[in-house]
Order: C-alpha cells, then structure tokens, then sequence
C-alpha cells in the first residue's frame, strides 16, 4: 500500500491527537502500523478508514470495548449481525435511561431556579442542594 501519511498529518485529518492514533495502536483498536524506515508510522487508506470508523462509533457511544467488538464484527457482518444489534440496543437503552435522567435534572435545576428568583433571603438553591433527598 503506499503511505498517505505520517502520524501528525493523519492526527490532523481525522481530529484526534497524535497521541490518541498511538494509543489505539497500544491497545489494539488499530492494527500496527506501517513504519518507514527511519521508524516513523505511514498512515495508509485502510488505516484512516479504520480511524473514520473509530470516530463514528464512538460519536454513537460506544465504549472502546465495545468498538472493539464492532471492529471485530467488520470482518463477518453476517454471523456478527445479532451481537452487534444486541450491543445496538443495549446502547440505545443507556441513552434512553439518560436522556430521563437529564430530564429530571433539567427539572430539578428549573424549579430551583425559580425558587431562587423568586425569593429576596438567602440562597434557594443553596438550601435545596442542602435538603434530605427523598
């Protein structure tokens, strides 16, 4: 394969730092890369793909495990399908229970809010950090 790039170039085109691109190397979410021969990794199309990958599960999500897991999949997607729906769901299910959770913070800090504008002593919202949970 010819090279596309040295580490800080390719850090530059997918936006990760350099020293992400050799962490992923370290733990194996990309495979070693090609080095020249003064040592310097050269980049080559499959590895930004695999970087480009990288990125888009992890802007669903995904933990690195489990993006090592998919990047696993990559190879037989068939056999693979139900794992990674499964991981799928499970990942969607986490961000359901989320989004609720934030929600409810986003009510709790509205009513205190309120209550502090509402209010001429003290501090409202001081006092209801301060308040027993129920």
């Amino acid at each position: 394969m010819i090279p596309i790039s040295g580490i800080g170039e390719t850090a530059r085109q997918v936006g990760m730092s350099v020293d992400t691109l050799r962490y992923y190397e370290k733990i194996g979410l990309l495979s070693p890369v090609a080095r020249d021969s003064r040592g310097r990794r050269r980049y080559v199309a499959r590895d930004l793909a695999r970087l480009h990958f990288i990125q888009r599960a992890q802007r669903c999500d995904f933990s690195l495990d489990e993006i090592r897991v998919l990047l696993e999949s990559r190879s037989c997607r068939d056999a693979a399908r139900p794992e990674v729906a499964r991981l799928t769901e499970q990942k969607l299910q986490d961000i359901r229970t989320r989004m609720a959770d934030l929600d409810r913070l986003q009510q709790e800090l509205g009513n205190l809010l309120q209550l502090c504008r509402g209010s001429d002593q003290g501090c409202p919202i001081i006092d209801g950090l301060d308040a027993p949970t129920e």
